[in-house]
């Protein structure tokens, strides 16, 4: 792996940047601590979050028809991949009965889910190499030197990419697509604007999960740099903001109060929020067209019945 862990400085850093800015936000990669990613999982599985019961639904038919598409062995590059359950279905395709991918490059900035994601593949997969890589998704990131020789499929599942604004996204598809290079393609899950009543139930959900999740950021910040946040202190919001296309999350403060961070006094009034995500909602033409100005050309898309979410497979 190419990154340590996050020290307590930095995330103190990243925080602090947020925190002081007006509105407050926090960046939602702190999110994705040991914690954080065990609740994440656990909101895939809520009857409210369809976006992960629908892609995984798509996935077997689409991964055939991509697999039929590639010129050889290839490498499957996955970003934001701290399990390899939707790289499962890819990994599963042969083409001329033989595996369609002889590598398998995971990158996503929690080392440790990186770690016990290449202990189980050397269990599950020992004739596939698997080559991970700690870093940020959103800076560029050199491909392992290992499948230079390969034939290479980019892919960014679970509509991760609504994470990032319109420039953040076609920044990520620019550097992915440069590092990829030329002849790649890339599978990129899409969720799609819809019904503002179904979306804010998928990120509100009436367990409380993804509450608890949004609350770990401040969790996080007490266990990891010596915060003292009362995370039972901020209710969980989540808004649709029909003008920008998107759901934000935010956490809103019950009561006037102040926390330390790093030697640093926080102060918020009662009702102020911290704004911890985003998650953009693409049409398909909309989509086409940031990834056209990122260097790519749409080859194909796909939906789910119930036009929900969508798959676009992208050319260089």
């Amino acid at each position: 792996m190419d990154e340590a862990p996050a020290q307590p400085a930095h995330i103190a850093a990243l925080a602090l940047a947020g925190l002081r800015a007006r509105p407050k936000t926090l960046p939602a990669q702190l999110f994705y601590d040991e914690a954080g990613c065990a609740l994440f999982y656990r909101i895939t599985e809520l009857p409210e979050y369809y976006l992960t019961r629908t892609e995984r639904a798509m996935l077997p038919a689409v991964a055939a028809e991509v697999a039929a598409l590639l010129p050889g062995p290839a490498a499957l590059v996955e970003y934001g991949a701290s399990e390899e359950t939707k790289a499962g279905f890819l990994l599963d395709r042969d083409r001329a009965g033989a595996p369609a991918f002889a590598a398998y490059v995971p990158i996503d900035i929690a080392a440790p889910a990186l770690a016990a994601l290449r202990a189980r593949l050397a269990r599950s997969r020992p004739g596939l190499a698997v080559h991970p890589v700690a870093a940020d998704f959103q800076h560029h990131v050199a491909l392992p030197g290992a499948v230079a020789g390969l034939a290479r499929l980019g892919f960014f599942p679970g509509s991760t990419i609504g994470n990032l604004d319109p420039p953040q996204a076609r920044a990520f598809l620019g550097t992915a697509r440069a590092a990829l290079g030329d002849t790649a393609l890339m599978l990129v899950g899409v969720d799609l604007r819809k019904d503002p009543a179904l979306l804010l139930a998928a990120y509100d959900d009436s367990a409380g999960v993804t509450a608890a999740f949004n609350r770990n950021l401040l969790a996080r910040l007490n266990r990891e740099a010596g915060a003292d946040f009362d995370p039972a202190a901020f209710d969980h919001r989540a808004v649709w903001n029909a003008a920008e296309s998107r759901i934000e999350m935010h956490l809103v403060s019950r009561r006037a109060q102040s926390a330390r961070l790093a030697g640093v006094v926080l102060r918020f009034e009662a009702g102020e929020t911290i704004h911890t995500e985003n998650s953009y909602k693409h049409t398909i033409e909309g989509f086409a067209a940031l990834a056209r100005d990122a260097g790519w050309r749409a080859a194909r898309v796909w939906t789910d019945p119930a036009g929900l979410y969508s798959m676009h497979l992208l050319a260089g």
